[in-house]
C-alpha cells in the first residue's frame, strides 16, 4: 500500500488545487474512509487557511491545540469526516464537517453549544457480552446500551466527548435527510417512504422531491428543520 498521495488522483470530495503542487496528505486508516474524509493538516491549510505551509499546520497540531470531537489529536494525517467537530484551541472557533451541493467536504462554522454534540448514523448493531446492545456508528465509534432502542439507518445525537446519546431521529416519512452520495449528494430532501427490497439489491428511499436513492446515502438530520447548520446556500426546498 502506498504511503503517499499525489493531488491529481486525490478524492473528488476534497476542495484541493490539483495542479498548484504535486503532493497531498494521505489520510491514515481511521474512523472514516479516504474518499469521505480530510487529513487534519489539510483542514487547517487548505480548508480553513489557518496555515500557509504544511510545517506550520503540523506545528499547531503537535501542540495539542486542535480538538476533533472534543479530544486533542496530534496526527496531521488523522481522517476528519462527515459530522465531525473541529475546534481550534487558541481561537475557540468550532467547525462541523459537512458536504455541499457539489459533493465536496466543507467546514461550517458553529457555536460552542452546537459543538458539544454531533449526529451519527447507525450503520449496524449487535449484542455483546451480558446481553447488552451495541450500536456501530458511521464515524467508527461504538456505543453500548442496556437494550436495543435504535434501528439501522436511524440517526442518533451523541454528546461530545462523553459519547452519551441525547436523542434519535428515525428514518420516517416527512423527516429531513442529507444525501451523502450519488447524483444528488449534498441535497436536503424530505423522506416519503422506504422500500425494502428483500433481495441482494440495496433498499431504496423515495423522497417527496420526486427521486430516490439507496438507503446508504441517506442521513437523517431533522424532523421539520435540520438540527445542524448547513453550508451557505444549501436549504430545504
Amino acid at each position: 500500500m502506498k504511503k503517499h498521495l499525489k493531488r491529481l488522483p486525490a478524492p473528488r470530495t476534497w476542495k484541493l488545487a490539483r495542479k498548484e503542487f504535486v503532493w497531498a496528505y494521505k489520510p491514515r486508516p481511521g474512523p472514516h474512509p479516504q474518499a469521505r474524509s480530510l487529513p487534519l493538516a489539510s483542514v487547517l491549510r487548505d480548508s480553513l487557511h489557518l496555515a500557509e505551509k504544511a510545517r506550520e499546520a503540523e506545528r499547531v497540531i503537535f501542540s495539542r491545540s486542535i480538538l476533533v470531537d472534543g479530544r486533542a489529536v496530534t496526527d496531521p494525517k488523522f481522517p476528519v469526516g462527515l459530522m465531525d467537530v473541529v475546534t481550534i484551541g487558541p481561537t475557540k472557533a468550532n467547525f462541523r464537517v459537512m458536504i455541499d451541493t457539489r459533493g465536496k467536504l466543507t467546514l461550517v462554522p458553529i457555536d460552542a453549544a452546537e459543538a458539544a454534540w454531533k449526529l451519527c448514523r447507525v450503520e449496524d448493531r449487535g449484542t455483546v457480552t451480558g446481553g447488552k446492545a451495541q450500536l456501530r456508528l458511521h464515524d467508527g465509534r461504538t456505543v453500548v446500551l442496556p437494550k436495543h432502542e435504535y434501528a439501522t439507518g436511524m440517526t442518533v445525537k451523541v454528546a461530545l466527548p462523553r459519547q452519551r446519546i441525547l436523542g434519535a431521529l428515525p428514518l420516517a416519512q416527512g423527516h429531513i435527510a442529507l444525501l451523502t452520495g450519488g447524483q444528488h449528494a449534498g441535497q436536503l430532501v424530505h423522506v416519503d417512504r422506504v422500500e425494502r427490497t428483500r433481495n441482494p439489491r440495496a433498499n431504496l428511499v423515495h423522497f417527496k422531491e420526486g427521486f430516490s436513492t439507496v438507503i446508504d446515502y441517506v442521513f437523517v438530520v431533522g424532523t421539520e428543520t435540520p438540527e445542524i447548520r448547513v453550508p451557505e446556500g444549501q436549504a430545504v426546498a
